[in-house]
């Protein structure tokens, strides 16, 4: 009977501290499943890209080297079709002068060409594949889309008097500022054959422009 007596004491001294522990218990619980379910909003990016199909028209200006005939100020037209975001058709077309030959510095001669026959009007058709897409940073703030692009193709080149079958091929560096808007820089060789001097060759005429286009 005594012990019953102590057993039923026990009981009721420590039923309130189990009680209040089991509370406690069940509020943890629950701001643990608050803390683990937190609400996130996603931050939407829209990076500037050139859909496929898009047409690029713009204009460029530099420099164009006629092998033997020393550089001038060369400027054009640029149209292009991106059929995909990889590949596109360009067509190009041109305006320079060429200079003196070493010949004709040397000896003091007769002049080989007329002024107009050392006007130098070109157009290429050529196809080009973009590749190393990636993005150039301007500060820590602004990021533009860009893309290494090489092209090949095939053209007329109207040079001292006469019109000349042309192979072009080269390579250019396109930044995208916006979705509608582009800067070039490209280096370009358009290889023809001339024989001004008697025998013919297969020259070189290096090329290098920098330019705007405007995608529609």
């Amino acid at each position: 009977m005594q012990h019953m007596i102590i057993f039923i004491f026990m009981y009721l001294s420590f039923a309130p501290l189990l009680a209040w522990s089991d509370d406690q218990s069940n509020t943890d619980d629950q701001s643990a499943e608050i803390v683990l379910q937190p609400e996130l909003k996603r931050r939407a990016i829209d990076l500037d890209k050139i859909d496929g199909g898009d047409f690029e028209v713009g204009l460029f200006v530099g420099i164009l080297n006629i092998e033997d005939f020393g550089n001038d100020t060369v400027y054009g037209v640029r149209i292009a079709y991106h059929i995909t975001e990889d590949f596109f058709v360009e067509t190009t077309a041109g305006r320079s002068e060429a200079g003196e030959t070493s010949f004709e510095r040397l000896n003091q001669s007769a002049p080989l060409l007329t002024d107009e026959e050392r006007e130098v009007s070109y157009y290429n058709l050529a196809m080009g594949f973009n590749v190393f897409p990636g993005e150039v940073f301007i500060g820590s703030k602004y990021a533009f889309s860009s893309a290494l692009y090489f092209v090949i193709g095939a053209g007329n080149t109207d040079f001292a008097g006469d019109d000349r079958f042309t192979i072009n091929y080269g390579v250019g560096y396109r930044i995208l500022f916006q979705d509608w808007l582009a800067a070039h820089v490209d280096m370009r060789d358009h290889i023809f054959d001339i024989d001004i001097l008697g025998e013919e060759q297969t020259t070189h005429n290096l090329e290098f422009h920098t330019g705007l286009t405007f995608f529609f």
